[in-house]
């Protein structure tokens, strides 16, 4: 973390490392969770900010994925992004991130959270960055249609439907089909055929082209 400067990955700024009260100090970011923002009942942000949000999540990852090595966050979800005063989101929560020296992580450990989660690592086999672009998808998912992933659904039953039926979220008819378009790119099931952080980048900027302000 304290090697990582990125506008939209959260600041190191020091730690504690006497016991008893071992800690990690980093930026404030007063709004709290992407979540928590967008799953609010009385949500309110307009598109523009839908897709900057999701624009800003991408440059984070891009950062660390463009890193030497490689780092793969493995628990990307809207409660690891946070959001500052001005509505900039910024990538947190390195607790389960790996450095991929090798083409393929060896996934010891399924540990985070299924609605998220790549099939290949829900399947615990070797996985690579591209289980990141899955869980993007998702958050892309959820800034589209304001709704918590699998709904009605325990982890359980969520590792079965993507994990091993090959099932995925649906993506209402409302939606952008441009929108939907990148959020079915992200969910190929062959994780090589998804695109990269630097790739949804140029999407999401095109998009962002488009969009008339509210």
């Amino acid at each position: 973390m304290r090697g990582l400067h990125h506008p939209n990955i959260v600041l190191f700024k020091g730690a504690v490392a006497r016991p008893p009260h071992l800690s990690i100090i980093m930026d404030f970011l007063p709004r709290g969770s992407l979540y928590r923002i967008i799953h609010h009942p009385h949500c309110h942000i307009d598109e523009k900010l839908r897709i900057k949000m999701a624009l800003d999540v991408a440059r984070g990852m891009n950062c660390l994925h463009m890193s030497v090595p490689t780092i793969v966050h493995r628990d990307l979800k809207s409660p690891n992004l946070l959001v500052d005063q001005n509505w900039n989101v910024k990538v947190c929560d390195f607790g389960l991130s790996r450095l991929k020296h090798n083409t393929f992580l060896s996934s010891k450990s399924t540990a985070g959270t299924a609605e998220w989660m790549a099939p290949e690592v829900l399947r615990n086999e070797p996985s690579n960055e591209k289980c990141d672009i899955f869980s993007f998808g998702v958050i892309l998912w959820e800034l589209a249609t304001l709704k918590i992933p699998w709904t009605g659904m325990n982890s359980m039953q969520v590792v079965g439907a993507v994990g091993f039926q090959n099932h995925s979220l649906e993506v209402p008819k409302e939606v952008d089909p441009l929108v939907g378009k990148i959020i079915w790119e992200c969910w190929q099931t062959e994780p090589n055929l998804r695109p990269s952080f630097a790739e949804l980048t140029i999407a999401l900027k095109s998009l962002q082209r488009l969009v008339i302000p509210s």
